[in-house]
């Protein structure tokens, strides 16, 4: 009764200020009360409101602070499609001019809380989109925008920009340490994020192809002690791929308590491992970097080797990745930058205290531009999967709202013309790759700042690729769905 009678107090104010319309349905009332919260001045209110709202989400309270802190909050711009447990539209940031469409869903009974929210970074509405340039034009576009954006603080990395597995456009910027004035170079490694989960999906499929395990196999044929027998005996690999097992995240509360006892991929489940499922595997779509941890025991089980050593020969390697690795973050590895975070109005700051020990099979590894130009060149060139198991491994399999989502591949199709790859981002870390089938580019970005650093110049060249056309006149090229924003990977 409490929230119906805020949803009315506060359409009624922004009814008479901007004259937008909210259904009057369970998923707008909860986004009203969202809205509300988030952009509270106090964040202890979005805290409380987490907590009796969306308890599924295990959020991080410093990282809801910090997104509050870069975004200023939101601006409620428009509806765009309700129904009873369903509400999407669009916002825009306060403390930019960067817009977003925001999915909620609600669950069917009282209070109606919330099962999953959602924000996508996408241009302006109002604007026409850009236009599709020739390679010349968008090689001179895409190094206008990366001075505007190295000048504005917002970009430090490296770019790539590929035809036909040759580059056509690479650059660097900033500085890989900011303390002792190193500049990023081509060959800098960045931590990727979620990239990982490419490789992780490779392994398993290649383990596929040779006969060693089948997708429809549950996870405690594998994992034969697994510890919540429910878990063990419904999620299956196919689940854990699409990210349809039910079998949550580990960013969070527990996370953050524990992150430095981390070191192992045996430990996450010591940690976890007694939790039981969010929900029926099989029955909805829901990022589970636990899930593709699963995958990484699964890999050394069926193997027989450590799962950075599976990675390391039959990924790494016949890709030609030299670069490319997971190596614990007490070692030293001389190229690898230090990645830098901020709340609005402080100073860069390294991300050295947000790091788990050693990255995982759900993401966290590091690697170069050129190195993701080869693994998309392997990839193309059946070096690593043969073609049935490649276009199985990257066509997609489940809706993922916005997009298809494949086997660790996001697959998205806009205006006719595909690209698949995968994002990762994290404080002080931010990449993507995109790669087009059909046209023949590949777009590498990886920032060591935070997202969406590298995802917001991805995006931008990816708008303007030249397009190529049929002879009937249909696209045939490669275009990009918007970037994830505001949710840790």
């Amino acid at each position: 009764m409490r929230m119906r009678t805020l949803f009315l107090v506060l359409m009624a104010w922004v009814w008479c200020v901007a004259e937008p319309k909210f259904p009057d349905t369970p998923a707008a009332r909860q986004f009203v009360a969202w809205l509300t919260a988030f952009n509270d001045p106090d964040p202890a209110v979005f805290q409380r409101f987490s907590e009796k709202n969306f308890p599924k989400r295990q959020g991080d309270k410093d990282q809801d602070r910090d997104f509050r802190e870069q975004t200023g909050g939101f601006e409620f711009i428009k509806a765009e499609q309700s129904t009873e447990l369903r509400f999407t539209g669009l916002v825009k940031e306060r403390n930019s001019t960067q817009y977003a469409r925001f999915v909620i869903e609600v669950e069917a009974g009282e209070p109606h809380l919330i099962t999953d929210m959602g924000l996508r970074a996408i241009d302006n509405p109002n604007e026409p989109p850009p236009s599709r340039l020739s390679e010349a034009d968008l090689v001179a576009a895409l190094r206008a925008k990366l001075d505007q954006e190295v000048s504005g603080d917002r970009f430090a990395g490296a770019v790539v920009l590929a035809k036909n597995g040759q580059p056509i456009f690479t650059a660097a910027y900033g500085l890989a340490d900011r303390e002792k004035k190193i500049p990023n170079k081509l060959d800098t490694q960045f931590r990727i994020g979620s990239m990982n989960k490419m490789f992780t999906a490779v392994s398993i499929l290649q383990l596929v192809q040779a006969g060693k395990l089948q997708l429809t196999d549950p996870l405690g044929k594998y994992l034969t002690d697994y510890p919540n027998k429910n878990v063990a005996s419904k999620v299956t690999i196919h689940h854990l791929l699409t990210h349809t097992g039910g079998t949550g995240d580990f960013f969070g509360p527990e996370f953050d308590a524990h992150r430095l006892e981390l070191r192992a991929l045996k430990d996450y489940v010591t940690l976890y491992g007694k939790r039981d499922l969010a929900f029926e595997p099989g029955s909805r779509w829901e990022y589970s970097n636990y899930g593709f941890l699963l995958l990484g025991l699964v890999i050394e089980k069926v193997s027989g080797q450590n799962y950075y050593e599976y990675v390391r020969e039959h990924v790494y390697k016949p890709a030609g990745m030299k670069s490319t690795d997971s190596l614990p973050e007490d070692q030293v590895v001389p190229n690898r930058s230090v990645g830098y975070m901020k709340e609005r109005g402080s100073p860069w700051k390294p991300n050295t205290d947000t790091l788990p020990p050693r990255a995982t099979s759900a993401g966290g590894g590091y690697s170069t531009v050129e190195d993701l130009l080869r693994f998309a060149n392997a990839l193309n060139g059946h070096k690593l999967l043969n073609e049935y198991y490649t276009d199985l491994l990257t066509t997609g399999k489940v809706d993922a709202g916005g997009g298809k989502y494949a086997y660790g591949f996001s697959d998205h199709v806009a205006d006719g013309v595909r690209w698949f790859g995968h994002g990762g981002g994290a404080p002080g870390m931010n990449g993507d790759l995109k790669i087009f089938p059909q046209s023949g580019y590949v777009i590498a970005v990886l920032a060591n700042m935070d997202p969406p650093a590298a995802g917001r110049i991805s995006e931008f060249i990816a708008q303007r690729l030249p397009v190529k056309t049929s002879a009937s006149g249909s696209t045939i090229g490669g275009a990009a769905e918007p970037i994830a924003a505001g949710i840790r990977p």
